[in-house]
């Protein structure tokens, strides 16, 4: 039962569980028995019962929640549906989010927002898989009180022995993954059995209501952490005027506080706080405002300001729970965009610790993350973030990642530990450097970086422009694909992952023949432009020389010069770039090479002058 200490604050929650187990029509119903409903919507539910009910002459109402058309004529929630609804106790915000394991993002996406959940259950159908991946996911998304509610109870007859043993079954689950607090109430959310009063067809439950629940339960509130102002933008209208904004995350800030600046660490009081044309004496978590400070502070967008005693950690290795939710599998090694606050910072994710088995909790081995996995996994930033871990502060401690090439979301990152080893590593300054390195080579260092299919070319034109380059005095060192696999590389296969980790081991070797003032020449597939990116950001402002070799896909199966397409095609050769694994072109190189219409001395003479027009062949 939940704790009996009366609150009048708003409640949100979420109503989550498997497809077809009535969350729609659970809230649908509890707007239309609470008095929620106008006029208006009342009649435009009674004409979408019409053209798209289940439910015959009677309301559907999950039709007051499926606002889409598409989610009308399916049956199913695909978008997240958020409804405000008041009694004389309390006001709610509802999300109603989609049973369907393909938009599992939108669900993780209601229930951030949220602090209880009501998970449903189809009475007749028992816990189901994605019943316990939705208690994993509310759980990890830190909600620790869950309503297990029992639905179509009509179906099993209203029978109390059947609720008893879904009701032990996921109390036994419920304390594996942690959830504190459950509370199961049997309903029938289409007749309203248990929704707003307590229903005469099961008569041996002596529990709350639905709304009896909502109304009673209490949450944490946000005003008792402390408080956290991530910045969202600077405002300077003129040399007199500098002010920051941003929406407090938690906690009360006050006029004339102290507080702290991270990553920096600067410290000042606060002057004004401003909501709107409105001056505050204090603001509360949830508002948006801006802030004044007495001392000038070079701030930007994805700082934070916090008070000076109790201040978050800034760090840039982590370790995460990571929920995957792109159909395109994660891959170890590849740069990734993390958004935690308003603050941004690529990251790059290592192989799996573990990914979770959301049925029985066991931890097992993986590689990899796909569509709807949940993994323990170590992220390295390229640059420290403040933050704070996901339990003690979702705001700072919950993000998103972001594909830098396609820009969707592919993933949800819940920060559950700083890695400290990055406090202790530092970048050595060497006297040499390698601007020194460059000039005594007289030339400025560069990586050639030399991308296409097999068979085009890369690495007999890398060679023989090595050739040129050596001849005239330059110096060079040629890293070729299938050299490095001898040595370097040589634990690694062709799968997705592998081929990311491939380049990127690649990348950092070319970054350091660069820095010893080095013409570095790389000839490799490399066949994603996120890899291609991640090499080009690693190296200073015109050093990355990327160099198309292309060939159409049928020319490169004629030459077929180790005989690699021929097995492709004859599925011998698994995850072989242009026949079942995918080469992404470059979209913009410096060079494109066309080695079906150039020899390889006219290709040569073509990069060479390049080179030379460049600057590449002078002094640094």
């Amino acid at each position: 039962m939940p704790s009996t200490t009366h609150s009048r604050s708003r409640l949100r929650f979420l109503t989550c569980g498997s497809v077809d187990d009535g969350k729609s029509t659970l809230i649908g119903r509890l707007l239309h028995d609470t008095g929620s409903l106008t006029e208006d919507q009342h009649a435009q539910l009674l004409r979408h019962s019409a053209q798209y009910g289940t439910c015959g002459s009677n309301p559907d109402y999950a039709l007051l929640l499926d606002g889409l058309i598409a989610e009308r004529e399916q049956g199913i929630t695909i978008d997240v549906a958020w409804r405000y609804f008041s009694t004389a106790e309390r006001s709610f915000i509802v999300a109603d989010t989609p049973g369907h394991a393909q938009y599992t993002r939108n669900m993780v996406t209601g229930a951030s927002h949220c602090d209880l959940a009501l998970l449903l259950v189809d009475a007749s159908a028992g816990l189901l898989t994605q019943t316990f991946r939705h208690a994993c996911l509310v759980t990890l998304m830190g909600i620790r009180r869950c309503v297990l509610v029992v639905n179509k109870m009509d179906r099993i007859d209203f029978a109390a022995d059947r609720f008893g043993e879904i009701e032990s079954q996921f109390a036994s689950f419920a304390e594996r993954v942690g959830l504190r607090e459950v509370t199961a109430i049997p309903v029938c959310a289409r007749d309203g059995d248990n929704l707003v009063a307590g229903s005469v067809r099961m008569p041996w439950y002596a529990g709350p209501s639905v709304l009896g629940y909502l109304h009673e339960v209490t949450v944490p509130d946000q005003a008792d952490r402390p408080w956290r102002l991530p910045i969202s933008g600077v405002c300077r209208p003129d040399d007199s005027f500098r002010g920051y904004t941003g929406r407090l995350a938690a906690g009360k800030l006050r006029v004339g506080e102290a507080v702290c600046v991270l990553p920096s660490g600067a410290c000042s009081t606060v002057r004004e706080i401003c909501l709107g044309d409105a001056l505050l004496e204090h603001a509360e978590a949830g508002q948006s405002v801006l802030v004044r400070l007495q001392d000038e502070i070079d701030i930007a967008r994805g700082d934070v300001l916090a008070p000076v005693g109790a201040r978050p950690d800034v760090s840039d290795q982590f370790e995460a729970d990571v929920i995957w939710l792109d159909d395109a599998p994660m891959l170890a090694g590849r740069p990734y965009r993390l958004q935690i606050g308003t603050a941004q910072a690529l990251a790059r994710l290592n192989a799996p610790k573990y990914r979770l088995n959301v049925e029985t909790q066991e931890h097992l081995a993986a590689r990899t993350l796909g569509m709807n996995d949940i993994g323990r996994v170590t992220l390295a930033l390229d640059r420290p973030i403040v933050f704070a871990p996901f339990e003690e502060d979702p705001v700072l401690g919950g993000g998103i990642l972001i594909d830098p090439v396609t820009h969707q979301t592919v993933g949800a990152v819940l920060i559950r530990f700083a890695l400290r080893r990055a406090a202790n590593i530092h970048w050595q300054a060497l006297d040499v450097n390698r601007q020194a390195r460059a000039a005594a080579k007289g030339q400025r260092p560069a990586v050639l970086w030399f991308t296409g299919l097999s068979g085009a070319g890369k690495s007999t034109l890398a060679n023989a422009l090595e050739q040129r380059l050596h001849r005239s005095g330059h110096h060079t060192y040629l890293l070729d694909g299938d050299n490095v696999r001898h040595g370097l590389n040589r634990d690694l296969g062709f799968t997705d992952v592998d081929r990311v980790e491939n380049i990127r081991r690649v990348a950092e070797v070319a970054k350091l023949m660069a820095d010893a003032g080095l013409i570095c020449l790389v000839a490799f597939i490399s066949p994603f432009r996120a890899e291609r990116d991640f090499a080009r950001q690693l190296l200073s402002a015109g050093e990355f020389v990327e160099i198309h070799v292309d060939v159409s896909l049928q020319e490169a199966e004629r030459r077929d010069p180790k005989g690699l397409y021929r097995k492709a095609r004859l599925g011998e050769l698994r995850n072989f770039t242009g026949i079942d694994s995918d080469y992404e072109a470059p979209l913009s190189p410096e060079l494109k090479i066309d080695t079906a219409q150039a020899s390889v001395e006219t290709a040569v003479e073509q990069i060479h002058a390049w080179l030379r027009e460049h600057g590449y062949l002078e002094p640094a």
